[in-house]
């Protein structure tokens, strides 16, 4: 029993990141964006970490019924994709038919890219646009971009789900690391001033978000296109 338990946990732990799908989902009906962002963030930081907690606990071996990686990605396209595409429809980012037809694609690429067996490669990088769209509904949010920025930046990166370009892992290349791991810092404090100012991002903020963004292109392009 006490050798389940561990591995028990870290599936729990890794499945309230649905609890916090939920309370995002609640605080998008109420127009609480903020909210709604900081539980998308915790849900990023419960992936980010129960991968090393199943690892610690041995969960395959342990718990071999239950899948850590089946559990994660209904977690992940809940918290990645479900809940970004009803706050752009929600916060009135799409309107017209644009409110059908950008949710519809978000959610139905990513279903594509979830059950692609090539979208990860053996050096963590992701081959094709990884389906971040939290990380892409906040920047429409920070920078209050228009209807139709949202709907070509929405285009571009649905065609490039489908496209062989390999995106890396900001915290897993070894592209110059150090300064990479100081932009991560820089983009996750001013994500963080954001969300207890509110929403649209100062200059300051923004321009930090929006060079953070430029920067993971590049080492996007250099590397994707080395390996």
């Amino acid at each position: 029993m006490r050798s389940v338990l561990p591995a028990a946990l870290v599936h729990v732990f890794t499945a309230s990141g649905a609890v916090c799908a939920f309370f995002a989902i609640r605080a998008t009906v109420e127009a609480r964006w903020e909210v709604a962002f900081l539980w998308l963030g915790l849900a990023l930081v419960i992936d980010g970490i129960d991968g090393t907690f199943a690892r610690m606990a041995d969960v395959q071996t342990r718990l071999p019924r239950f899948s850590g990686e089946r559990l994660d990605l209904v977690v992940d396209y809940l918290t990645y994709v479900l809940v970004p595409a009803l706050m752009l429809w929600q916060a009135g980012f799409v309107t017209g038919a644009w409110a059908w037809i950008v949710p519809s694609l978000v959610l139905l690429s990513s279903l594509f890219h979830f059950s692609d067996v090539e979208s990860k490669a053996d050096d963590y990088a992701f081959v094709g646009f990884p389906a971040i769209w939290n990380v892409v509904a906040f920047y429409v949010f920070a920078l209050g971009l228009t209807q139709v920025a949202t709907v070509v930046l929405v285009l571009v990166l649905v065609g490039l789900t489908f496209v062989p370009l390999k995106w890396v892992h900001p915290l897993r290349t070894p592209f110059a690391r150090p300064l990479t791991l100081i932009v991560c810092l820089l983009w996750g404090a001013a994500a963080s001033w954001i969300l207890y100012r509110g929403f649209p991002a100062t200059t300051l903020s923004a321009s930090i978000l929006v060079l953070a963004a430029l920067y993971a292109g590049i080492i996007t392009l250099i590397e994707g296109r080395a390996r």
